[in-house]
């Protein structure tokens, strides 16, 4: 256990610190272990009596730079010896803060769940679990039966942290099942872009709220759902999950200003309603690329004598592929040259390839006068793939307040190689405005890590020779070697490498987009920060 503290105007002195519950579903039944503190913990650091021999989750300071979520990891390794080989992070809570005048102090806790794996999944189960100095024993316990209650002999807040990330504490059985099967859909999901997953998350937002009107908190409940969809879905690509919810939230806050009696009906017909606005805008962005290129391109065609466009993108975005196709009927040239990285390791992009041509088949037969050459290329061939392309289209999973954007890995390359090779090229970002995060959403943002058996498994269809000692050949507690095989799905491509954003509001730059992260920062102030 660490202490990093520092003192505001009130003079208390500030902790912020990581809250982490291991919990384990074995036989079907889900336990979460809770530790009781060794008396040996007093002669360490100064502690409030009620934080002494107390039950406890896996708690610490979090160490200046680090993010909570190492924090969290850093201090379960310490107490315990787990690793993420016996462990995964399941779910995050609420952050919430509380004081004690009386030892000058003030917490921030920030909860998290962890789930023990089983020997199925590659874990020791619990007896993986080595606890330290700090405490001298831990026991499963039935989450549902934790209270903050001096009798059951945790310390104070206890169950107040614990219902932060298991909301099944605070909902019936239907609407947290329906929440429980939405997060696993979205968690499961590795092939949708964060457009699809915003529909998916929403409709399981609806399916929530259908249990809940007889809730007599159901306003914080609701949001609490929300929050949850947002942050334990799949948060690298949660940005637009958010902006949604925000919209959503403001509607259903009118409706209950207006009447006195809840009108779940009104609730349900505007969710509906935004579930069916969603599919409009992907044509605005259609129309904004096209405006885009007749006012950018179509001089530069009529000055150069041009007859070709050429392209360069990634992945498999919907929008994309016909927001290329639409531009390239509006325009006075007759070739289309469209280059695709392959994007590793689920090839997005000959899906990409496929769809286009067919599209392209469908809409521009051989007596329209229209050509188009598709060249497929792998991701390491970015820099040949780049060589006088006029745009870089990328997509956006998420959108920093400054501009930088996350993205299928291998968009920085692609865009790195088109800056040096053809630099007259302009890149392109197509998004939704609701890919926008509030500011300092980004200041803990971890890559997102992926089973590798995606990128291995065309090594082992391939008889790549060899291959097996890279599997785990060598990962033996007695080898001197450790071989690991990434496979992070996002990166970032900064703010001053784009040169337009493709919205549904027109081509926006920087300055839009920290207008607009100001607004959705105090949107989630006003709707999550009571939480």
């Amino acid at each position: 256990m660490s202490d990093q503290q520092s003192e505001d105007h009130t003079g208390l002195q500030q902790r912020p610190v990581v809250s982490s519950f291991i919990f384990s579903s074995a036989n079907g039944e889900l336990r979460v272990a809770l530790f009781k503190r060794s008396e040996k913990v007093r002669t360490y650091q100064k502690m409030p009596d009620w934080q002494r021999q107390h039950l406890a989750p896996i708690s610490g300071s979090i160490d200046h730079p680090e993010s909570p979520v190492a924090a969290a990891w850093r201090e379960i390794n310490e107490e315990t010896s787990l690793t993420p080989r016996d462990i995964e992070l399941w779910r995050q809570g609420k952050l919430y803060s509380f004081s004690d005048p009386s030892i000058g102090r003030q917490w921030t806790i920030y909860p998290f769940a962890f789930r023990l794996k089983g020997p199925d999944e590659g874990g020791r189960g619990e007896t993986a679990i080595k606890i330290d100095w700090e405490h001298e024993a831990w026991h499963w316990y039935d989450p549902l039966k934790v209270v903050d209650d001096e009798n059951f002999g945790g310390v104070p807040r206890l169950a107040e942290s614990l219902r932060r990330v298991y909301f099944e504490m605070d909902m019936n059985d239907k609407a947290s099942g329906a929440l429980r099967s939405g997060l696993d859909q979205l968690k499961a999901d590795h092939s949708s872009g964060s457009h699809e997953l915003t529909t998916i998350a929403l409709k399981a937002f609806r399916d929530v709220l259908v249990h809940l009107k007889d809730d007599p908190n159901w306003w914080e409940t609701t949001r609490m759902a929300a929050w949850h969809l947002w942050k334990n879905g799949r948060e690298s690509m949660g940005s637009a999950t958010l902006n949604a919810f925000l919209e959503v939230l403001a509607d259903i806050d009118d409706i209950n200003k207006t009447k006195s009696e809840i009108q779940w009906d009104r609730i349900l017909t505007v969710l509906d309603h935004h579930l069916e606005r969603r599919r409009e805008t992907a044509s605005h962005i259609k129309e904004t690329f096209n405006a885009y290129l007749h006012s950018t391109f179509l001089p530069r065609i009529q000055s150069q004598v041009k007859n070709k466009i050429t392209l360069l993108t990634l992945s498999a975005s919907s929008t994309i592929r016909d927001s290329i196709l639409d531009a390239f009927k509006s325009l006075p040239v007759s070739h289309l040259d469209l280059r695709i990285l392959e994007s590793r390791p689920l090839f997005e992009g000959a899906s990409m390839a496929s769809s286009l041509l067919s599209e392209f088949e469908i809409k521009f037969p051989p007596p329209s006068g229209q050509h188009l050459q598709i060249s497929i290329y792998t991701d390491a061939s970015a820099a040949l793939a780049a060589r006088d392309v006029d745009f870089v289209l990328l997509g956006a999973d998420r959108i920093s307040s400054s501009g930088s954007v996350i993205n299928k890995t291998g968009s920085l390359p692609a865009v790195l190689s088109t800056k040096h090779i053809s630099p007259e090229a302009r890149v392109l970002v197509f998004s939704g405005l609701e890919k926008v995060a509030e500011p300092g959403a980004d200041d803990d943002h971890e890559p997102e890590e992926n089973d590798p058996m995606e990128v291995i498994s065309p090594w082992v269809d391939s008889g790549i020779k060899g291959v097996n000692k890279l599997i785990g050949g060598t990962n033996n507690e007695t080898s001197n070697c450790v071989v690991e095989v990434k496979n992070v799905y996002f990166e970032w491509v900064d703010a001053n490498m784009v040169d337009a954003f493709i919205t549904e509001e027109g081509a926006l730059g920087a300055t839009q987009i920290r207008s607009k992260a100001q607004e959705v920062k105090r949107q989630v102030d006003k709707y999550f920060s009571s939480l």
